[in-house]
């Protein structure tokens, strides 16, 4: 069966990428497996690892990059929001704070879904609002759980540290006072998607002086139960 494209660059990278679908291969076993010249799948295979298509092992061999599982759980967004509504009303009515949902966006953290506190002082944050992933909970709930590598350049300039990151491990939430904006408080629990990778944070936020300076001792098992909700729901819908 002729697989052809007819576009040749898009194929032949195709083929590097099933090659590595069964494990690390190094650069001999891929010129064997693909069949195409040493040259070609050596620059091919330099060309998806620029593009996080494709990554090294620690004995250099190539795998398959963290960015195609980025773009699979990008795939689950349009679940992921379907199953938002119920869940962040009953947030925001069990906390009476605006509840979120975010999602990481490169170098930002975009709101994908939202259900705003009715009336009195509140943090708006409408849907499709970019925010910076230096600081405020959701942000560290999106980092804490990164590789090695992109931990470390998450937290230049951060206005958290490891010692914070560790312990949104350690809990399984993050709170934040002033990280984002003077004035705001939150707290954020990790949403996953079916493969168990963190693609999304469920918050709550408003002012300080309503969630007090510890925020998460008051609303974290809320929230997080709402993220176990979302999993769930993520997960039934690939059964």
């Amino acid at each position: 069966m002729d697989n052809s494209s007819g576009v040749g660059v898009i194929d032949k990278a195709t083929m590097v990428l099933d090659a590595l679908e069964s494990g690390p291969v190094s650069l001999t076993q891929l010129v064997t497996t693909t069949g195409l010249a040493r040259p070609t799948v050596h620059r091919l295979a330099l060309a998806l690892v620029h593009h996080r298509l494709v990554s090294r092992d620690i004995q250099g061999r190539f795998i398959l990059g963290n960015r195609l599982v980025e773009l699979a759980s990008a795939a689950g967004e349009d679940r992921l929001t379907a199953a938002a509504g119920p869940v962040l009303l009953q947030l925001r009515d069990a906390t009476g704070e605006s509840a979120q949902i975010f999602r990481r966006q490169g170098d930002s953290r975009i709101c994908v879904a939202t259900a705003e506190r009715p009336s009195g002082l509140r943090d708006t944050i409408p849907v499709g609002t970019q925010l910076s992933m230096k600081g405020g909970s959701a942000a560290q709930v999106l980092l804490a759980w990164e590789d090695h590598d992109r931990l470390l350049e998450g937290l230049t300039n951060a206005r958290f540290t490891p010692t914070v990151l560790a312990g949104v491990r350690r809990r399984g939430w993050s709170q934040s006072l002033g990280e984002r904006e003077p004035g705001v408080a939150s707290v954020s629990a990790p949403v996953r998607g079916p493969s168990g990778r963190v693609i999304a944070a469920v918050s709550i936020s408003g002012p300080i002086e309503r969630l007090t300076r510890t925020p998460g001792q008051l609303h974290a098992d809320v929230v997080c139960n709402s993220a176990r909700i979302l999993t769930e729901a993520l997960r039934k819908v690939t059964e």
